[in-house]
């Protein structure tokens, strides 16, 4: 008869380094296809969370079923839908039988007054089990005393699973582990088995837990064009070993432990205790009043400047400064929604994590995410604010000197030299004459302007330093782009006219080009047709083509000197902007957590295998023979992500930003004379900050905020645990 194999799920701080001296009652969860469950090549899934000893179970008494169905209660959904907590055995601290199986007399003759044994065991093992007329199962094992008689009656619903053992020495690493004698399944004896214990450590919050990283391994996987036909087959096929089921009642072994000691024993601190845990709530319940009304004085400040731009709003000044300090606009926004949502995110409505400790390390990301990243961002602010304020007089005349040497050593003096004979290339006198002439008189009156408002410079720092003490670092690095921009508006407007004319110039020498080969453009299908030119046309086409080509290279110096000019303006705007979204995007919770404790973050588990050698388990195989069970011990370890592969996926966006097709289409543009696009980082709505960018506005009545930031901030009492 083929054996029927068992895993069984150990904790390990129920492996004592020595003998065990009492009895104890396993529950757990019993975990099988159920398509699949009488099949002997499946196998079993035992996983224990906790053990209570014979003085325990005889104090429960009949109120054990009503407390385990209040923890299945609290416990995943997902979860309750696979399986149930439940009691699944007895495991003996008495290990001389050597996994021999006695008869009782009685439960014997009665079963036998029904249905005859179901398995022969042998003539050194003997096991009768049948059914009475209850539908109850009779056991004849040799532990049959009071305690098994409140088990069956405290398992009525699900009375076929049922689980002996007893403690085997393992080794020095191990301790006592389970050596399991028979399961009852389905109401049948199954006593040779092929055992695995996998040993685990309880997952905990702020410790540990298991986690199956399923897309790791198919990202690392190789595709091939064409699988063959077996492939597609066997991945079509279900697995039969629910390792995520298994995995997710790991992580609730301890929340099952928690609540079972909650129901069953109460923790009854001491006075001294008592009073100094009233003392903390006391005073974490003040903090949470005071932080809840300064809260609320923002958000009442924050809306009266809502209701006041929202009536100025429609005005063309109103949008003429929104388009042109666009970057900040949004960045303050953004800014003031997260002051706004604050306590919704950290206010956490998530029952399951209660439950699970997976779920608890997701929402105690999720909850501390963003404030993280303001707090982060405004010490930076501060510190960039700080300084700036300190060195504001000596700040502002560095940027007069760079701003003044770049305009008059640079690029007045390249305007002139594109006049003459610039790198020994002969351009047309007048044309350069006539656009280097318009260059300089717009840089000169631009630098002009500039000059008579440098008494404002010294405000702008400080504006700068303010606002980033107020909102952080993001928000006067957006007001920089920004200010940028503004400043190098002259710039921006000779490069637009200037690719005009270039831009003209390529599409009219192009169009003659075809005419000369007799050919038309066809822009309804976008090809190349033939087409017959008269003479006059031919001509006429000569006549332009001529000084349309070599006037080119004239037009092509300026417009490349200025496109040059733009893209570096450009490429120093787009700096900011990724750093503007490395900050926002930066998961800083995950670095901290995992700089203090990087098993949080598992992405894959593996097994440690333990050779267990043992001298009783060589006299019960000697004695037994091929009728004894295989053990296979191993011990459930976690992968753990270094720090690229935890931060990796928040920065993924910025290869995604960057496709390989814009540098052939930037190229493309530059060449062909069209404009330049946008700047590639459109910030700050991106990945990871925290918000989405269709995050409404807040409004809510006043004392509906201050009592939703109170019981946000009351939600986080240390005394809390998980």
């Amino acid at each position: 008869m083929m054996r029927r194999k068992c895993r069984i799920w150990w904790p390990r701080h129920l492996s004592p380094a020595t003998q065990p001296h009492s009895s104890t009652f396993l529950f757990g969860w019993f975990l099988s296809s159920s398509s699949s469950s009488s099949s002997a090549s499946v196998p079993i899934e035992i996983v224990v969370a906790f053990s209570i000893d014979e003085a325990v179970f005889s104090s429960i008494g009949s109120d054990l079923e009503g407390i385990l169905y209040k923890i299945n209660k609290r416990m995943p959904t997902s979860l309750q839908n696979i399986c149930e907590l439940s009691m699944l055995g007895y495991c003996s601290a008495d290990s001389s039988s050597n996994g021999e199986l006695h008869t009782h007399r009685e439960s014997a003759e009665e079963s036998s007054q029904f249905s005859g044994p179901l398995h022969d065991s042998g003539p050194h093992n003997e096991q009768n089990t049948s059914n009475d007329r209850s539908g109850h199962w009779i056991c004849g094992c040799h532990k049959v005393d009071g305690f098994i008689e409140q088990y069956k009656s405290c398992t009525q619903s699900n009375p076929g699973h049922l689980v002996y053992g007893s403690y085997i020495y393992a080794s020095r690493n191990l301790g006592w582990i389970p050596k399991l004698h028979h399961v009852h399944w389905d109401m049948q004896v199954a006593y040779t088995l092929d055992l695995h214990i996998v040993i685990y450590g309880t997952p905990r919050y702020g410790g540990h837990h298991f986690y199956l990283d399923s897309r790791r391994s198919s990202e690392n996987a190789k595709t091939v064009s064409r699988k063959p036909k077996w492939v597609e087959d066997l991945s079509q096929k279900k697995s039969v070993i629910d390792l995520d089921a298994v995995i997710l009642a790991t992580n609730c072994a301890a929340a099952a432990t928690s609540f079972f000691e909650e129901q069953v024993s109460p923790k009854r601190r001491a006075l001294w205790l008592h009073c100094v845990y009233m003392c903390i709530s006391i005073i974490w319940k003040l903090f949470a009043v005071c932080v809840a009304t300064l809260s609320t004085s923002v958000y009442v400040l924050l809306q009266l400047l809502h209701f006041l731009l929202s009536y100025v709003s429609d005005s063309c000044v109103y949008a003429t400064i929104e388009n042109l300090f666009i970057h900040t606009w949004k960045n303050i926004r953004v800014r003031c929604c997260q002051i706004l949502y604050w306590p919704i995110f950290l206010h956490n409505n998530d029952s399951r994590s209660e439950s699970c400790v997976e779920y608890a390390e997701k929402a105690s990301l999720r909850k501390h995410s963003m404030w993280l990243s303001v707090v982060i961002d405004m010490l930076f602010g501060n510190l960039f604010g700080f300084a700036l304020l300190t060195h504001a007089d000596s700040v502002c005349l560095s940027i007069l000197t760079v701003t003044s040497g770049v305009t008059n050593n640079w690029w007045l003096i390249s305007c002139a030299r594109l006049m003459g004979n610039p790198a020994g290339f002969k351009l047309n006198t007048e044309l350069a004459g006539v656009l280097g002439t318009f260059s300089l008189s717009t840089i000169q009156i631009w630098s002009t302007l500039w000059g008579s408002m440098r008494f404002i410079f010294i405000f702008i720092v400080k504006g700068l330093a303010v606002s980033g003490v107020l909102f952080g670092f993001t928000t006067p690095a957006s007001l920089t782009v920004d200010l940028i921009t503004v400043s190098t508006t002259h710039v921006s407007t000779l490069h637009w006219l200037i690719s005009i004319l270039y831009s003209r110039q390529i599409q009219a020498t192009t169009a003659l080009w075809r005419l000369f080969r007799g050919q038309k453009w066809n822009p309804l299908r976008e090809r190349l047709d033939s087409y017959d030119y008269t003479v006059e046309q031919h001509i006429v086409g000569s006549l332009l083509f001529t000084p349309l080509l070599l006037l080119l290279p004239t037009t092509s110096a300026f417009y490349m000197s200025f496109t040059i000019i733009s893209m570096t303006i450009g490429s120093i705007c787009t700096l900011i902007e990724v750093a503007i979204s490395v900050i926002h995007a930066t998961p800083y919770t995950k670095i901290l957590l995992w700089l203090l404790r990087p098993s949080r973050f598992p992405c894959g588990i593996w097994f440690e295998i333990f050779p267990v050698e043992n001298h009783e388990m060589e006299i019960v195989q000697e004695r037994i023979g091929s009728r004894a069970s295989d053990i296979l011990v191993s011990c459930l370890h976690s992968y753990t992500y270094n720090i690229g592969e935890l931060v990796g996926p928040d920065f993924r966006y910025l290869h995604s930003a960057v496709p390989r097709s814009s540098i052939s289409s930037l190229v493309y543009r530059v060449f062909s004379g069209r404009s330049l696009p946008s700047p590639i980082y459109n910030l700050p709505y991106v990945p990871g900050a925290g918000l989405p960018p269709s995050m409404p506005w807040m409004s809510i009545p006043f004392n509906e905020y201050w009592i939703l930031c109170h019981d946000a901030v009351f939600a986080c009492n240390p005394l809390h645990t998980h």
